[in-house]
């Protein structure tokens, strides 16, 4: 298919765009294969707008006289608004851009045409290979293995090629176990605590069924990471209501009787559509201006998404308490193992693992814990709060685990490498980019896509040096101690950086940051000057005592 045939006017002059926080500007505006651009002729390019048709989420027509609008609502949660002269002119654009924008190949998206215009200093795709992080493992135990089980994603689509498991537990075991559990996901290693060996295990739901089917692999695979005489914790992220619903499914949950070294815990936390109408409303309740207060707390309470992070968060703290404070291993699994597991296995990571907190550290908890382990990006990040055609499928589920993430940053300021924007650089990427990293829905698809070979990494464009000064945190200063945030609903907070920077200028809030960054630096140079003359009177005295001696 040629873009060519979708764009029925690829041109219109004397468009007036308006868009927040801007002055109104008139220009030309040009639809090509993969973005829309308005430009208006200046010397200086100061008013010329280049948005990406994976950007829109949904688009309003509106007539007055031949004078047509076009209301263009972004997965960023951007509003802008196209004044276009000329009724078949604006009706066509429109037209354009709703095809172009709800392309249905993959590979026609702009990441297989973009063409990148920096150095390449860092392949961004071999950063965080499994065989990398298993090495900061390899460091400090030798319990665990790599295994290439899943080598031709033959055991589980979803998984990557290589995933770590006890040392103890062979492959035709692994074999096993992936045909008890849902999706062939069965239980691999998520962390592990230098502390003190406790393990934290990811999988699905085993399929028990009705008539409780068993697996004593499974079993020893799980109890592979129990210490002598000591227990462990099933977090199952379902209500145990959900969970014996799913029995009847032909799914389930681990029974004490089969798994008596265990105890399961339910901690119940919403997916799917849940998720996705909560975000719909928060918007919306964000985007309207008119509210009187009453009616402003009373839309953001019904919106239930500051209730999904503190159940987030619960459980994450619970899983991080039980590793951390009682000295036992978790499993972790909901129905898949694709949502809301990786939520809780994550941030336990963010509150226990330092490393995780720096930019390098999250960025391969990311790659791990979300792409690696099978997040499906593709289908949850279809649409974002304003779509009209809403399928089962779509789900800010990753969006939430950055705002919890946000949350905790707000609670420590001082303990994150990386500031807010670096959240909202990833929030607007896996929505749409020009970048591969997030296409797909696990590495089976991104493999057959063969997006190494042809699309860029969005690591290979953050972590250069000029890019990642912006997402540094001036404040940081280097914690190696496990942080508990507070889930308190009075620490819980609205993350204006996201939901109200399109409605609220953050002018004064970025003077404000630029000053805080200058009292930094000039505090910096002061402590430099400090230690420099503690050197030269200690250099002094050296002199006098041996003058003195002399």
């Amino acid at each position: 298919m040629e873009f060519a045939e979708l764009i029925k006017t690829p041109r219109a002059d004397n468009v007036v765009l308006h868009r927040p926080f801007y002055p109104a500007v008139e220009g030309t505006l040009c639809l090509t294969g993969h973005h829309l651009i308005l430009s208006s002729r200046r010397q200086d390019n100061a008013e010329e707008l280049w948005l990406l048709h994976s950007n829109i989420d949904s688009i309003e027509k509106r007539f007055v006289g031949s004078l047509g609008t076009i209301i263009i609502k972004c997965k960023d949660l951007r509003i802008i608004q196209l004044d276009i002269p000329g009724m078949e002119e604006c009706l066509n654009i429109a037209s354009s851009i709703e095809a172009l924008s709800t392309l249905d190949s993959v590979t026609l998206m702009y990441p297989f045409f973009y063409r990148p215009m920096f150095e390449v200093v860092e392949d961004g795709w071999r950063a965080f290979l499994p065989e990398r992080e298993f090495e900061h493992l390899s460091s400090v135990t030798n319990e665990w293995r790599l295994s290439y089980v899943n080598k031709d994603f033959s055991v589980c689509p979803s998984y990557p090629p290589a995933v770590t498991v006890p040392k103890s537990i062979d492959d035709e075991a692994l074999r096993r176990v992936a045909t008890f559990r849902h999706g062939g996901r069965f239980p691999v290693l998520s962390y592990y605590h230098k502390k003190n060996g406790m393990a934290m295990m990811r999988s699905s739901q085993p399929l028990t069924g009705t008539n409780g089917r068993r697996c004593k692999e499974d079993s020893a695979l799980i109890n592979a990471t129990l210490r002598a005489g000591k227990r462990g914790y099933i977090i199952d992220t379902r209500s145990l209501n959900v969970a014996q619903q799913a029995r009847a499914k032909g799914g389930g949950f681990e029974q004490e009787v089969q798994y008596p070294q265990w105890r399961r815990i339910h901690k119940s936390i919403e997916r799917y559509n849940i998720l996705q109408e909560s975000l719909i409303k928060l918007v919306e309740a964000c985007n309207d201006q008119s509210h009187n207060m009453d009616r402003w707390l009373s839309k953001l309470e019904a919106s239930n998404w500051l209730t999904h992070i503190k159940e987030i968060l619960t459980a994450a703290c619970l899983a991080a308490q039980c590793i951390d404070r009682e000295g036992a291993s978790v499993l972790v699994h909901g129905t898949e193992g694709t949502d809301s597991t990786l939520q809780i296995t994550s941030l336990a990571q963010i509150i226990l693992d330092p490393r995780c907190r720096t930019i390098r550290g999250f960025e391969a908890l990311v790659e791990r814990e979300w792409l690696q382990a099978g997040h499906p990006f593709q289908q949850r990040c279809a649409q974002s709060a304003y779509s009209n055609s809403k399928q089962k499928w779509e789900s800010p589920v990753f969006f939430l685990f950055l705002d919890c993430v946000w949350q905790i940053l707000r609670q420590f300021p001082c303990s994150f490498e990386f500031n807010d924007q670096f959240l909202i650089l990833l929030f607007e990427h896996a929505y749409a980019s020009q970048f591969g990293t997030f296409l797909g829905n696990n590495e089976n698809e991104r493999c057959k896509l063969k997006l190494p070979q042809k699309t860029m990494s969005l690591w290979s464009w953050v972590n250069r040096p000029q890019e990642l000064s912006k997402f540094k945190n001036p404040l940081f200063e280097a914690n190696s101690l496990v942080i508990w945030p507070s889930v308190a609903p009075q620490s819980l907070q609205l993350w204006e950086g996201v939901f109200l920077r399109w409605s609220r200028s953050s002018k004064f809030l970025d003077e404000a940051y630029e000053e805080m960054n200058n009292i930094i630096e000039y505090n910096k140079e002061l402590q430099a000057k400090v230690n420099a003359l503690r050197r030269q009177l200690a250099e002094l005295e050296t002199d006098d005592g041996m003058q003195e001696s002399s």
